[in-house]
């Protein structure tokens, strides 16, 4: 397993995004601030753990997705978040035995848990590394440190509800362009992100509560989302709320989710 900043102590002092989704989910690996924090964001949005759920659904079909029509065999997950089964790796791993999985996250409460993402088959390889999406060359050093992607072969880079955490004056595009950059052509992009576009003052509370715990966010627009895309060629169904990603034929009877309640958006690009 190769990190950086090992050593980093926890800081309770202030709810962490990572930690604060893990309450979301209903997992346990959080403290009483993420908590607090945590229920502040639902009252602003009753709805925040039914996005988290449609998140991480998103994910699996978009890496089923990769796998299996696009030959897709190397994954980089950055802002992995608080191990919750099945990771990614499992999912990539139960369809290519042999598929490789590098995860980053900088919250050191993800590395106190990473060996659970560090099971991998013994045909694929996993691997965790501390580092921050913000400074993106130093997560692609790290990454290769590792060792486990094959930087000749087409990466799905995955970037699942980190992107509304990274500000304009942080340069998301140019980020995302600086990761994709080293990746041959092949290689996808992942991404959801959240959006006020159905419901703009819910969403503006939400912000708030974040950065009123200590963590700036963002939320974009159909169209600035999409722009995260320029150069690839974008899947269908496109742009879109991420319950509505390549999802199977609705089961008679079950009502239908709104996209207001959801409000995140997802997509996958493939590089050329």
């Amino acid at each position: 397993m190769s990190t950086r900043q090992a050593g980093r102590d926890l800081d309770t002092s202030r709810a962490h995004s990572a930690r604060m989704y893990d309450y979301f989910l209903g997992g346990k690996d959080h403290f009483e601030v993420d908590k607090e924090a945590a229920l502040l964001a639902v009252e602003a949005n009753p709805s925040l753990p039914v996005v988290a759920r449609e998140n991480r659904a998103f994910m699996h079909r978009a890496a089923r997705v990769l796998a299996q029509e696009h030959g897709i065999r190397q994954w980089l997950d950055i802002g992995t978040g608080i191990p919750t089964e099945p990771n990614l790796h499992q999912i990539a791993q139960s369809l290519v035995p042999e598929a490789r999985v590098v995860y980053a996250d900088n919250d050191p409460l993800v590395l106190k848990y990473a060996e659970r993402l560090m099971r991998s088959t013994t045909q694929g390889r996993t691997a965790y590394v501390e580092s921050d999406i913000t400074d993106p060359d130093a997560l692609m050093s790290a990454v290769r440190d590792t060792e486990v992607l094959d930087f000749t072969q087409p990466i799905a880079l995955s970037l699942n509800a980190i992107l509304h955490f990274v500000v304009d004056a942080q340069e998301p595009y140019a980020i995302v362009r600086r990761l994709l950059d080293p990746l041959p052509a092949g290689s996808a992009l992942a991404i959801n992100h959240c959006t006020p576009d159905y419901d703009p003052e819910t969403w503006k509370k939400v912000v708030e509560v974040y950065k009123s715990a200590g963590t700036p966010a963002q939320v974009r627009s159909h169209s600035e989302v999409s722009r995260f895309f320029d150069g690839l060629d974008l899947l269908a169904p496109g742009v879109c709320v991420c319950h509505r990603w390549r999802t199977p034929e609705p089961v008679a009877g079950k009502p239908d989710i709104p996209d207001a309640q959801i409000s995140l958006l997802a997509g996958v690009g493939i590089k050329r």
